[in-house]
């Protein structure tokens, strides 16, 4: 009887090394955004995050990206170690080979499953305060910054479209970069910008002069097709009211080829860190299990055990 026990402690030992290595072993690499902005930031603390949470056993290298539709595309090369950020409808339009992605499907496209919420993508339009703009149509005869290629840049210049001001606004075609010093010295009298709130360029632009961030009213969000956001009164300096405006979700992806297990962990480790997280860095209270119903895909098998466990709300496409 001794010698079974005793067996059977070293067999429950050697399994538990090998379990504690196994997820030793986990290391996933993270790909997200452009070195220096908001985005990459955030992978830079989920990545601290994930260690601390796990107590060392995962590791996640941050990787730089030149954007979302990169990030789905290096699916067809990469294994089950890899996890990346996209907006939910860019893996539609993979899924079904539309838009960016129009002759370029490929079978791996199917096995990417969503993980994890991400602060979203939020739309601001930031106007220094002694130009009179309290609304987007007040931009009529004024000068706005759009930057190039983004997100925001593609998004402020449809709702101008929208609500036909475009061809009343001088738009200067300048880098995004020099926004807050062309506000600040007067050379412009707005800008657009699309990153999760409180988005640090807003934030530095706010705290140098002063700045009205102007929303949407109901109809104007209608317009936009897009979901509706409050960036709550308090975010910027001398902002006292809530500001409504307009959202792009954005989650955290991986595919098939990652283990349930190592999905599960990650899932997990991630909410169980997210009051940490949003202690250092407000934009992550922005993430909600509200947050869950943004996800239009599917959502990987390991991730789902998690919020089932947890009773987090899930709908039936996300299963």
């Amino acid at each position: 009887m001794a010698k079974l026990t005793f067996k059977t402690a070293v067999l429950a030992a050697a399994m538990c090394f090998v379990a504690s290595g196994a997820m030793a072993e986990s290391k996933v690499t993270y790909k997200s955004a452009k070195a220096g902005s908001s985005y990459y930031q955030m992978g830079v603390e989920l990545a601290e995050a994930m260690k601390a949470g796990s107590k060392g056993q995962i590791m996640v290298t941050v990787e730089e990206s030149q954007g979302s539709t990169q990030n789905v595309m290096e699916v067809r090369a990469r294994g089950g170690d890899y996890v990346f950020t996209t907006p939910p409808a860019l893996i539609g339009m993979a899924q079904e080979g539309k838009g960016p992605f129009k002759d370029k499907t490929h079978p791996k496209f199917a096995e990417i499953r969503a993980l994890f919420p991400i602060p979203a993508l939020t739309m601001h339009l930031v106007a220094r305060a002694d130009r009179n703009i309290n609304s987007w149509t007040d931009l009529a005869g004024k000068s706005l910054l759009l930057g190039k290629g983004s997100f925001g840049a593609k998004e402020g210049e449809k709702y101008l479209e929208l609500l036909g001001i475009k061809d009343k606004v001088k738009l200067v075609d300048v880098e995004l970069s020099n926004a807050v010093a062309a506000l600040k010295n007067g050379q412009i009298d707005a800008f657009v910008t699309a990153g999760s709130w409180p988005a640090p360029n807003v934030v530095e632009a706010a705290a140098s002069t002063p700045v009205v961030v102007v929303g949407l009213n109901a109809d104007q969000i209608k317009l936009t097709k897009r979901d509706a956001l409050t960036i709550p009164a308090g975010t910027y300096s001398k902002q006292a009211a809530d500001v409504n405006t307009t959202t792009l979700p954005v989650v955290a992806y991986a595919t098939t080829s990652m283990s349930d297990d190592v999905a599960y962990a990650l899932t997990k480790t991630f909410w169980d860190q997210k009051a940490a997280m949003s202690a250092q860095a407000p934009w992550w209270k922005g993430v909600t299990e509200a947050s869950l119903a943004t996800i239009s895909t599917q959502i990987h098998p390991g991730a789902v055990r998690y919020y089932k466990e947890k009773g987090m709300k899930l709908q039936a496409g996300q299963m």
